[in-house]
């Protein structure tokens, strides 16, 4: 059969039935949405925070900072699916003052950074600072909530809540 002087050629009900099936398959391809795989940090006290990150991945260590993040606020620090199973977390409270720290030592700086290595902050011109570890128990994403107080409940979800050290008043929590 001819149209407008193109072949034409009409599929039989075998052919069709074929094409519909194929069509249908990738139907769901088309809406997927590619699975959430990042690390993310949320701020659930009342204050602005300051946020830096430390991890080990195929180059070496790397520290990068700072995110400022509003209470109340979630942020993606690594985007992507996680390269390490451990990540070290330094954060300030700028409000209230205190800090969520702990005994793993890294490089930082006041302003913003990337700093490759952590040995000899304070020789290379840097802060040494004392980072908290989280296991992400090589999952392919992670999220840590920041907290005022260890009686804070995390969401379902939510693989770790961890509270302040150094703010007068309100008790400490490591991990």
């Amino acid at each position: 059969m001819r149209v407008g002087g193109i072949k034409v050629q009409l599929l039989g009900s075998r052919a069709l039935r074929r094409l519909a099936l194929a069509l249908c398959a990738l139907f769901p391809l088309a809406f997927a949405t590619p699975a959430v795989a990042d690390f993310r940090l949320c701020n659930n006290t009342g204050s602005r925070v300051g946020i830096a990150i430390g991890y080990k991945d195929a180059e070496g260590w790397t520290t990068e900072g700072w995110w400022n993040l509003s209470a109340r606020s979630c942020e993606t620090l690594v985007k992507g699916q996680l390269v390490a199973r451990y990540y070290y977390v330094f954060a300030v409270d700028y409000d209230r003052g205190g800090e969520w720290s702990g005994k793993a030592y890294m490089c930082t700086r006041d302003k913003e950074f990337t700093i490759k290595g952590i040995e000899d902050c304070l020789a290379r011109g840097y802060d040494r600072t004392g980072f908290f570890e989280v296991d992400t128990s090589e999952q392919r994403s992670w999220t840590v909530q920041l907290t005022e107080s260890a009686t804070d409940q995390p969401a379902s979800g939510f693989p770790q809540s961890v509270a302040p050290t150094a703010i007068p008043a309100l008790p400490k929590q490591t991990k």
